[in-house]
């Protein structure tokens, strides 16, 4: 929580789920200083979430990525939405396109094929 605590670093790995964009579009599409902006890239660079590619020489400008660490972010991102969602008394929008139903974000074991709960007789375990 300590890497993703801050203000901003959830916002900009959520604009970055649609793919790579430059800063300006980054700055834009947040309403974020761009000095703000400037210092949470280069940290969730540094810490594996995204990479900077330059598209100019001159003047030095770069379009920013996530990496496949970054990516796996998605779902932590679709479950605080979903949640905030829930609270605001709102429908998050999110349906399965099949049949139209809303989706749920749901623990899953791979193991034993199933969605496991808090109410589960198995319960949870943290290790």
């Amino acid at each position: 929580m300590a890497r993703l605590g801050d203000r901003w670093t959830l916002l900009i790995v959520d604009a970055l789920l649609g793919g790579p964009r430059r800063f300006g579009e980054l700055s834009d599409h947040l309403s974020i200083a761009p000095n703000i902006l400037t210092r949470r890239l280069r940290e969730l660079e540094a810490d594996g979430l995204i990479v900077s590619a330059p598209y100019s020489q001159r003047p030095p400008r770069f379009s920013y990525e996530l990496t496949a660490v970054g990516r796996e972010l998605a779902g932590a991102i679709e479950a605080l939405a979903a949640w905030g969602a829930r609270r605001d008394g709102r429908d998050d929008g999110r349906v399965h396109a099949t049949c139209g139903s809303p989706l749920e974000v749901r623990r899953w074991c791979p193991t034993c094929d199933r969605v496991v709960d808090e109410g589960d007789e198995d319960g949870l375990l943290w290790v």
